[in-house]
């Protein structure tokens, strides 16, 4: 808990500096006198979340809203590694926003409007990936706002009224603003054109307008008959007994110079004849990997970079203009547990997408198909792997604008990078599907069976609690090393139904004998992971925690909180609902409140 000294005189009024953090803890509170009559108190974050503690001391709220605070903000700030709200809207701050802010790596939600801060927004803001929340309006701010990181997520309204800011989201900075403001002081012999000059000069503007349209009329028409004889298809050949598969395009050469959209600058260059070269004319040689949304081919480009390029199912619908506009959206998220997409290429009815390669493919096939992969996944590695996921989708769902959710998360959808640190691929797609075809059924489009959360089935109605309900099944899979459906394991039954039977019996059943063998003391912080599982699988979707309230829960254990004593699971309306085998709770937040 995070306990701050007030100075202010006898009439204080909430009034006075911030002079000291001191960590205390919870039972501690009690114990403290009023340091003076004021009666200054801290207020904790309030509304439906409680004042939250963890067994290190620190707090995860801070809300010192509405006083007459004054002073500056304390570089102490940044030694809160576990603050997730800070809340110093409407007082009387003054001087700069500490650098040292940009150390809360956790924070989600910074509210300092209403204040008199001064200065630029620090550099150091951009590096908080898990920030959500941003208010720095009616300030005395000044400088351009960090086109970095989550500060390009955020609207206007939350850096208005400073009156010497600029930048994305508001007006731009430079020279254009510069010049308008010279130009209110040029000396009046500056604006003594003639009548004449100006009438001339406007016909011949007019003139060179009218010539360029004809022009382009003429190009468009040109392009259209070209494109209309652009031949795209599959030439399917027998090779050592298999039927293997490439392209060829006849009827327009135009076609193979078709440069990608690209958001990064070494494939500013690549065109759609670079990618057939790369694949082999996207031969069965180069497939990866195949899903719901199309095909994944592995493609060594010329500078000998290995990128992955998806090419997407047909579609009956028109959506170009959604497709483009979904692809611009996807290719602006960046986050470390993401699958960040390159590029994108359009020709005919073909759409391909360009990805960062991932070395070990997906967590399904490292942790089911170990002769394939060639890898063994200790627990270490596991865990390392259930939080990136987890942080990639708190990322998608509340950090991103506007928030995404995947519809379609599985663990053939984590991929795993060269360090195995977890991405999480194909977020987007399913609401980008749904916008170029709208006869795609909701179902179609709602996640994949063994990992549907069971109100899908009633409503087809996605949400973020239905993301969580998938990740928990992702999760039982790094506990257990089971895939979610197996015959040979459950029968008609799922990886859940089986889980929720072992736990009325022997809990340590549950986990996969590999990670057992490996180090029997593990199993007290298994069954705690076992515990965020259960949580994320509860039955009612408003029960669930939200996938920021997931790596809260990550956070204590890894702090050492958590198991002590008891081993069982209890359940109660058949779901996970009541754990009880872990002495932690996970707050709700109903589905509105979030």
């Amino acid at each position: 808990f995070t306990y701050i000294k007030n100075d202010g005189s006898p009439e204080c009024h909430g009034s006075g500096n911030l002079l000291e953090f001191a960590g205390i803890r919870e039972q501690q509170l009690d114990r403290i006198s009023a340091r003076n009559p004021c009666n200054f108190t801290t207020r904790v974050y309030g509304g439906l979340t409680q004042p939250t503690f963890n067994n290190n001391g620190s707090m995860i709220f801070l809300d010192l809203s509405y006083n007459l605070l004054s002073g500056t903000i304390p570089n102490e700030i940044g030694t809160m590694p576990y603050l997730f709200i800070l809340n110093l809207g409407h007082n009387n701050i003054s001087g700069t926003i500490p650098q040292d802010i940009g150390k809360l790596k956790g924070l989600g939600i910074l509210d300092l409007s209403y204040n008199r801060l001064e200065g630029s927004i620090p550099q150091s803001l951009t590096g908080i990936t898990m920030l959500s929340e941003i208010h720095l309006s009616n300030n005395l701010l000044s400088g351009m706002i960090p086109e970095m990181g989550q500060l390009l997520t955020f609207p206007a309204n939350d850096f208005l009224n400073n009156s010497g800011l600029c930048g994305v989201p508001l007006a731009a900075c430079g020279r254009d603003r510069s010049a308008s403001s010279n130009a209110e002081h040029r000396e009046p012999h500056n604006r003594k054109a003639t009548l004449a000059e100006s009438v001339g000069m406007g016909l011949l503007v007019s003139l060179f307008c009218i010539l360029g349209l004809i022009v382009a009329v003429i190009e468009t028409k040109k392009r259209r008959k070209k494109g209309n004889a652009l031949d795209v298809h599959m030439d399917s050949h027998s090779h050592s007994g298999s039927v293997n598969t490439s392209w060829k395009l006849t009827g327009a050469r135009e076609a193979l110079s078709i440069n990608l959209a690209t958001f990064e600058k070494p494939l500013w260059r690549l065109t759609f004849a670079d990618l057939l070269e790369a694949t082999n004319g996207f031969h069965d040689d180069s497939l990866i990997g195949s899903g719901g949304f199309g095909d994944v081919y592995k493609a060594q480009l010329k500078d000998r970079s290995i990128v992955a390029i998806k090419k997407l199912i047909h579609i009956s619908g028109q959506g170009d203009r959604e497709f483009t506009a979904e692809m611009e959206t996807i290719g602006k998220i960046k986050h470390r547990n993401l699958v960040p997409l390159l590029g994108y290429c359009k020709v005919g009815e073909e759409r391909l997408l360009v990805y960062e390669y991932m070395r070990y493919g997906s967590l399904e096939d490292v942790l089911h198909d170990q002769k394939k992969s060639g890898i063994k996944l200790n627990w270490a590695a596991r865990r390392k792997i259930a939080i990136g996921a987890a942080r990639g989708l708190a990322f998608l769902h509340h950090n991103c604008t506007p928030h995404i959710i995947h519809r379609d998360m599985k663990s053939s959808n984590v991929l795993l990078d060269e360090n195995l640190e977890a991405r999480i691929s194909d977020f987007g797609m399913a609401r980008l599907m749904s916008a170029m075809d709208t006869h795609l059924s909701v179902s179609t489009l709602a996640g994949t069976p063994g990992y549907v959360p069971p109100e899908y089935y009633q409503s087809f109605r996605c949400s973020a609690k239905g993301d969580v309900y998938s990740y928990g099944v992702v999760l039982l899979e790094l506990l257990t090393g089971k895939r979610p459906t197996d015959p040979v394991d459950f029968g008609d039954n799922n990886l859940v139904g089986w889980v929720k039977q072992h736990a009325k019996l022997k809990i340590s059943d549950i986990f996969d004998l590999e990670l057992m063998k490996e180090e029997p003391s593990l199993e007290i912080e298994l069954l705690q992971h076992l515990n965020v599982a259960c949580a994320c699988l509860d039955d009612r979707p408003w029960r669930r925690p939200t996938m920021i309230q997931v790596m809260a829960k990550f956070k204590e254990i890894q702090a050492g909180s958590g198991l002590e004593s008891q081993s069982t699971i209890a359940t109660d309306d058949g779901g996970f609902s009541a754990v009880e085998m872990v002495g932690m709770t996970i707050k709700e937040i109903p589905e509105g409140k979030q």
